[in-house]
């Protein structure tokens, strides 16, 4: 199966973020993050599809252990040899089914990938899997400017070129799929109020970094923004189904250490599946 992973990493992808709108849109990226995880002690971390490099320095430099995983190895040639990331490992897997037990990294990143997983709630329930304390993910969520996506596409679409269809998420929906899993939200950094489409077609004009500046400090962003980068915390075992065998069910347990990602597989424990149906939404990253 091909996943949405191997287009994020390509020099196509890359190109809409190059040049000043490109950087202006990273570095509020990597501020979210930092603030996101301003309460996380660093240890191993997995960046699920990362092979774009975005979040590799900004993790290093919060003293991180960075492994990226991608689905194909074109993911790790990019990664390497177009992105210049080095000081990191990577893993070719299907990341819908990765190569680690459960709980082995202390942290779990996907960015730019969840909303145009096709299984988003498998994929959501995978990275919460082989974490074993934290999972932060981005989306572009359903309230806000963000809303008008669906009427502005076609609009996006001959302005960027490159425009691909994504889903938008309601803060909801993702609670219910990461409670089944034995998580809650953490912390939530809202990163824009203004379309992101809009800082690169005017390549991040002064007066659109000014509006945004301004939307930080009176808390409009914090309502209104989007993308979202969310944390979700672990705070119990995700349930566990046992065969229909057993006259008895047994509660699903947490490792008490963090196994060695680069390990084999020790086996994969039952996952939780949500059962909510993806909505068709047509929009753009």
């Amino acid at each position: 199966m091909n996943h949405p992973d191997v287009e994020t990493s390509s020099a196509g992808y890359a190109r809409r973020f190059s040049g000043r709108a490109g950087r202006y849109l990273l570095e509020v990226q990597k501020n979210a993050l930092i603030r996101t995880l301003r309460d996380c002690p660093p240890g191993r971390v997995l960046d699920v599809g990362g092979a774009h490099g975005q979040l590799v320095d900004p993790l290093r430099s919060l003293g991180w252990s960075v492994t990226v995983a991608g689905s194909s190895e074109e993911c790790g040639h990019n990664l390497r040899i177009l992105h210049g990331k080095r000081d990191c490992q990577f893993i070719c897997s299907d990341i819908l089914h990765l190569p680690f037990p459960d709980a082995s990294f202390e942290l779990v990143t996907s960015v730019r990938l969840l909303s145009h997983m096709e299984d988003w709630q498998r994929f959501l329930g995978e990275l919460c899997r082989v974490s074993a304390r934290w999972v932060v993910v981005d989306y572009p969520s359903t309230s806000g400017i963000n809303a008008l996506t669906p009427l502005l596409f076609e609009v996006k679409k001959r302005l960027e070129g490159n425009t691909r269809t994504y889903r938008s998420f309601s803060a909801r929906e993702l609670n219910q799929v990461l409670l089944s899993h034995g998580y809650r939200v953490g912390a939530v950094s809202k990163q824009f109020v203004l379309p992101m489409a809009l800082h690169r077609v005017c390549g991040s004009a002064a007066p659109l970094r000014v509006a945004e500046s301004a939307s930080r400090a009176i808390g409009l962003t914090a309502v209104a923004g989007s993308p979202v980068l969310m944390r979700a915390d672990r705070v119990a075992a995700a349930p566990h189904k046992e065969p229909p065998v057993l006259l008895a069910r047994r509660p699903g347990t947490l490792r008490g250490g963090v196994p060695d990602p680069n390990g084999l597989p020790s086996g994969r424990a039952g996952r939780s599946r949500s059962e909510l149906a993806p909505a068709d939404a047509a929009r753009e990253d």
